[in-house]
């Protein structure tokens, strides 16, 4: 019992003393909606094939909630897994296929590497309090971490690495956010697995 207080304490303090990723998250989606974001957009065919990209200043992604469906009441019932893209105030509407959207200074280590993983971990862990703590250094630190996309028929498509990664929800749907190293990443219709790091090494 004493172990589990002290891991709660630690993770407490973790949280309340670190700089806040989340914080950082909501920072930067407020500046993407005011300014944009330098970022490259790229999207894919089921074989990971390239079919477009993009690279540009001023560039927001979100949700074209015109097709997000809703009740009677008004409350949004399915998300909307249209993209509404805004490059320097040109428009840019994409449903589909795979895309990724990810600011400059973000390397898609995939482009270098290919790699299998196989992992073998016989650790033994208290689930619940791993889960606890991993989700505090989400919302505050983050982790260091590995991020294998895939299409959604399964081939390999990027990979992305860093020290400190954080992972969202979006108002857009079957997508996620992520920053790694204070950089913004969308994913979006893609599989993906996010390790620790030290789960590969």
């Amino acid at each position: 019992m004493r172990h589990l207080l002290k891991i709660l304490i630690v993770a407490v303090l973790v949280f309340i003393l670190s700089a806040c990723n989340f914080l950082e998250y909501e920072v930067g989606n407020l500046k993407e909606e005011l300014a944009g974001r330098t970022m490259l957009i790229q999207s894919y065919d089921e074989d990971s094939q390239l079919i477009d990209r993009i690279q540009g200043e001023s560039i927001s992604v979100n949700a074209d909630r015109k097709f997000a469906i809703k009740d009677s009441e008004g409350n949004t019932v399915e998300k909307s897994s249209v993209l509404n893209i805004t490059v320097g105030g040109k428009q840019m509407l994409h449903v589909g296929s795979s895309l990724l959207a990810f600011e400059s200074g973000l390397s898609n280590l995939f482009e270098e590497y290919s790699q299998k993983v196989d992992i073998k971990n016989f650790d033994r862990s208290v689930p619940f309090l791993n889960r606890l703590v991993n989700d505090l250094q989400n919302a505050t630190v983050g982790k260091s971490k590995i991020v294998l996309i895939r299409s959604q028929s399964g081939q390999p498509l990027a990979t992305f690495a860093g020290d400190d990664v954080s992972y969202f929800a979006t108002d857009i749907d079957k997508s996620t956010a992520l920053l790694i190293d204070g950089k913004f990443l969308l994913i979006y219709r893609c599989d993906y697995t996010i390790y620790d790091t030290e789960l590969l090494q």
